[in-house]
């Protein structure tokens, strides 16, 4: 890591950061999957995150930065994963982000010497779902109701109501929904 790295960031960052992941080190993590759920919602608030009275964060997700995430609704961040948001990740209403997945709102620039750090929002459209193990780079938008596949790695936005799979990843096929076998008739 370069000295600018550390300067770009500042001090007070890098504390709330080191004082968020002890306290979540300590007291969330060790809870089984989603066990505490208002307890974690209510740390994330604590450290300035934005998360609906009925979101879902498991005890094993990393959060870089808890004041840039915003979660909405009824949305999930699953098992094992990493929300490195170094920059703001909106995660709106039944918005999932499965187990192992990433999300990465910075990298550097490439054609800097000095190799700077850069970084671009990510959004989670509603009910969109990024699946296992899947990366999700910065500047980002993910669509509604689209679909990132397990394993892909997704650079470039994926429109609404579409799957996309692989590295990088490409429009696999349309998502259509089925009519609900359950629903009640007004």
């Amino acid at each position: 890591m370069t000295e600018s790295y550390h300067s770009e960031l500042g001090l007070r960052h890098k504390v709330v950061r080191l004082i968020f992941g002890i306290i979540w080190g300590v007291t969330a993590r060790p809870l089984p999957r989603s066990v505490g759920r208002r307890y974690k919602r209510l740390l994330l608030r604590m450290f300035g995150a934005k998360v609906s009275k009925y979101v879902q964060v498991y005890s094993s997700a990393k959060i870089y930065y808890p004041r840039n995430l915003v979660m909405e609704g009824r949305s999930t961040i699953g098992p094992d994963t990493t929300i490195y948001n170094v920059d703001i990740i909106t995660i709106k209403d039944g918005a999932v982000v499965s187990q192992g997945a990433h999300l990465c709102t910075a990298s550097h620039d490439i054609s800097d010497p000095n190799n700077h750090l850069i970084s671009a929002p990510i959004v989670l459209e509603e009910r969109s779902w990024v699946a296992a193990d899947a990366f999700v780079g910065m500047g980002v938008r993910i669509g509604q109701g689209a679909v990132v596949g397990a394993r892909a790695a997704v650079f470039k936005d994926v429109e609404a109501w579409t799957v996309v799979g692989g590295n990088p990843a490409k429009v696999i096929k349309k998502r259509v929904m089925k009519e609900s076998c359950c629903e009640i008739e007004k």
